[in-house]
């Protein structure tokens, strides 16, 4: 049973808590509350803003983040941690909420106002430049922005390096996403992922039939797929139309989350003649919505209230994406509800045919839309891509022939323009540089989970087949989401899945799925 904080600003955990101690959580919440109006505004440029206000808007965020740096960095924080660490009247939760603070303190303070305001300015600018380029396939126009982007986040990494005390520039930035964890550690996890999926990849990827293929592209009007959208988000709890609901879906280009507690928001990206592609984002995204609503209700507004990583987020929504929406359980249960609303544009094809079809193996240019086998190598791409380019070995200018000619060596397939090849992330226009690893890190996470939960639920999977989620849903929150970010990732992950990373159990998942969905 978890210790507790005591109100929501970190308040009564026991009379002998010091003054200092409120006054710290009481900064930290208006802190979260002002991250949180900003996450809406990114929301909100991403999905309903005119495209004349990118201008203002960069302005907005601008001020917001040097407003956000200057709450961070407030020379009152600097006492406060300094007196609370040699205090021992606090409990284990307000220790862990100290530590939290003091390391974004000692970051933030380290990093010039003046380059967090040119940074989130210019993330703006790069991201209309992105939208624009993706849509004329034309690399050349976002790289200039991109330039300026990877300078400013140079700049950034140097100064954190040494504040981390890691060895690289990227180490800092993969910090960020993914604390303590590094690049020489992730290659070597990456090395073992890579070579277990190209002996799944060579044993599947000949399964595929031009029936399963076909069945994919059949045409669903937009109007059903949010139908689906709907149903699906009943599926997993995440609230979009009761009078408490907490959630909303919406379109954009690319699917993301934002949001906090009682308002955290996804979206989709419609394809009439892809239904497949929105119904998994849902799924996707649903799962990272689920954690965040999931966190410790007591814990709101504190450090230790918030999720444990990038890659424990990706796990979740990877564990909701693929372990659940693309098990033959799960089709069992919700082929009759998909086909209705698709007017039965499915009727002559069944459940059995829908699994096979999202199961298929087949190397494919997008990473959005690759499969569960071929997915972690549109990751080990990317991360080395930006090993390389903060390592000083490519530049951005290279980009577009680098990343084409990886997709030649490890997925054997040809990029025919800058949309379906460098362009088609919108992650390095945010200056999101160490992002990426934390996808693969969350399937891996996700696979290791697999056989914990089996021993805990062994009915879990009859329970999906019934059209029950809260079986999973529950052993997730008990075993992820109510640790918050009590714990570093490898200590989580030792306690959800009882080991040290690895990619095996990830391994043995997809070959024992594969291997039932095509007979083998």
């Amino acid at each position: 049973m978890l210790e507790q904080v005591g109100s929501n600003s970190g308040g009564s955990m026991q009379s002998s808590v010091p003054d200092d101690y409120k006054r710290l959580m009481d900064k930290f919440k208006d802190l979260t509350v002002l991250q949180s109006a900003a996450a809406i505004i990114q929301w909100d440029m991403e999905t309903k803003m005119p495209p004349a206000a990118y201008g203002l808007r960069s302005e907005q965020l601008a001020l917001l983040s040097q407003i956000d740096h200057r709450m961070s960095t407030d020379p009152e924080i600097g006492p406060l941690l300094a007196r609370l660490g040699g205090i021992e009247g606090l409990d284990s939760l307000a220790k862990r909420n100290v530590y939290l603070i003091k390391k974004m303190y000692d970051e933030k303070t380290k990093i010039p106002e003046s380059l967090v305001k040119e940074l989130a300015k210019q993330e703006v600018v790069a991201y209309s430049a992105w939208k624009s380029a993706k849509s004329k396939k034309d690399f050349s126009l976002f790289r200039p922005e991109l330039e300026k982007i990877f300078e400013l986040k140079m700049r950034v990494g140097e100064i954190l390096m040494g504040v981390k005390g890691t060895r690289t520039v990227y180490d800092a930035l993969l910090d960020i996403f993914e604390p303590k964890m590094t690049a020489d550690s992730i290659a070597v996890t990456f090395e073992g992922l890579r070579n277990g999926l190209k002996s799944v990849i060579s044993k599947y990827s000949g399964r595929a039939t031009g029936a399963d293929i076909a069945l994919l592209k059949r045409k669903v009007p937009i109007d059903a797929q949010r139908e689906i959208s709907k149903a699906l988000a009943r599926f997993i709890g995440y609230d979009i139309e009761g009078p408490n609901a907490k959630g909303r879906i919406d379109e954009t280009e690319h699917p993301f989350t934002t949001g906090y507690y009682d308002d955290v928001r996804i979206t989709t990206h419609y394809y009439e003649e892809d239904c497949l592609s929105s119904l998994m984002s849902v799924l996707h995204e649903g799962g990272h919505a689920m954690y965040e609503t999931s966190l410790p209700r007591e814990w709101m507004y504190q450090p230790i209230g918030s999720a444990c990583s990038y890659g424990f987020h990706e796990s979740q929504s990877r564990f909701v994406e693929n372990v659940v929406g693309r098990s033959p359980e799960f089709w069992g249960y919700f082929f009759p509800e998909f086909n209705r609303a698709t007017g039965g544009a499915f009727s002559d094809a069944g459940a059995d045919a829908l699994v096979r079809a999202v199961n298929i193996v087949r190397p494919s240019k997008i990473r959005i839309e690759a499969d569960e086998a071929t997915y972690a190598m549109h990751i080990i791409i990317r991360f080395e891509i930006e090993q390389a380019l903060f390592g000083g070995k490519i530049s951005v200018a290279e980009l577009p022939q680098v990343w084409n000619q990886k997709y030649r060596d490890y997925l054997g397939v040809e990029v025919e323009n800058d949309a379906e090849g460098v362009l088609q992330d919108v992650h390095w226009s945010h200056g999101y540089f160490g992002y990426f690893p934390s996808y693969a890190l969350g399937n891996i996470y996700a696979g290791m989970m697999i056989p914990k939960i089996d021993r805990d639920v062994p009915g879990w999977r009859d329970a999906i087949r019934r059209g029950s989620f809260s079986e999973v849903r529950e052993w997730l929150r008990r075993n992820v989401h109510n640790h918050g970010n009590l714990y570093d990732p490898p200590d989580l992950l030792r306690k959800a899945a009882g080991g040290e990373v690895t990619p095996a159990p990830f391994l043995s998942y997809l070959d024992a799925k594969y291997s039932r969905v095509y007979g083998l």
